[in-house]
């Protein structure tokens, strides 16, 4: 069988949201898309016929990163799929981007709030990931996604943003690991955004909104799309030479 050589990046939670702008993004710096979705297969296949139109390959396949017992059968979903509609059997990037917040003061989050963050947002992505490399390949790289609630605080998001520190942690850890395959791994730390996200506070909150405006430098909450040409930057060849860092994409929050 002959591969062909277009790139190929897998984005979990690609159906809406920073997901959705990641995926199209890519699919305009050429690569084809691999999304997954939770729970909207509707609004999955717009996004592959978005990218379709962009002239780039796509497929979309349910997932659910809090679950891990279910990625051994989603990975065979997966390359069922990189050889019917992508002609190959590997992919180059693993975008990390699924996950769900919670809004809890530390006094009053469960212990099933706090399992569900941990499974959601560390242990998932930890583990999705040691199963993904074994379909990447050499020289790509991986994206985590972060927070900007790592480096300042606004009460409520005491667990959400201790899995997202851990995760800047095990970005190193990884880049150190997968160094010896050339594969870079980065974080980017989206600040407020106005997505559904949490409810769709940050968008739907016009208190809310004014106020993440009023501590952000460029004097506005964040969008979709001010994230996704970030993250599709760390997937091409003009990122090369980055790899292990953090990069806070808020547009001057809490300077």
């Amino acid at each position: 069988m002959e591969f062909k050589k277009n790139k190929i990046a897998l984005v979990t939670g690609g159906s809406r949201g920073l997901g959705k702008e990641m995926a199209l993004s890519l699919a305009k710096k050429g690569l084809d898309v691999l999304v997954t979705y939770h729970s909207k297969i509707d609004e999955a296949k717009k996004v592959v016929s978005e990218i379709e139109k962009l002239g780039q390959s796509a497929a979309a396949i349910q997932l659910n990163v809090g679950e891990s017992g279910s990625f051994d059968s989603f990975f065979e979903e997966v390359t069922t799929v990189l050889k019917n509609t992508f002609a190959t059997d590997k992919i180059d990037f693993l975008v990390n981007n699924a996950g769900v917040g919670v809004h809890e003061s530390f006094m009053t989050t469960t212990e099933e709030q706090l399992d569900n963050m941990f499974n959601i947002h560390f242990k998932g992505v930890f583990v999705l990931t040691q199963k993904a490399l074994l379909l990447m390949n050499n020289g790509g790289g991986i994206v985590n996604v972060s927070s900007g609630l790592t480096r300042f605080s606004f009460p409520g998001y005491a667990a959400y943003a201790s899995m997202k520190t851990a995760m800047e942690t095990l970005t190193k850890y990884q880049a150190k690991e997968l160094g010896e395959r050339k594969i870079r791994v980065n974080i980017v730390a989206p600040g407020a955004i106005a997505t559904d996200f949490g409810g769709g506070a940050v968008r739907d909150n016009e208190q809310l909104n004014q106020f993440v405006a009023s501590v952000t430098a460029l004097g506005r909450v964040g969008l979709p799309d001010d994230i996704g040409g970030v993250v599709a930057f760390l997937c091409t060849d003009d990122a090369k030479w980055v790899n292990a860092q953090r990069i806070e994409v808020s547009g001057g929050m809490n300077l």
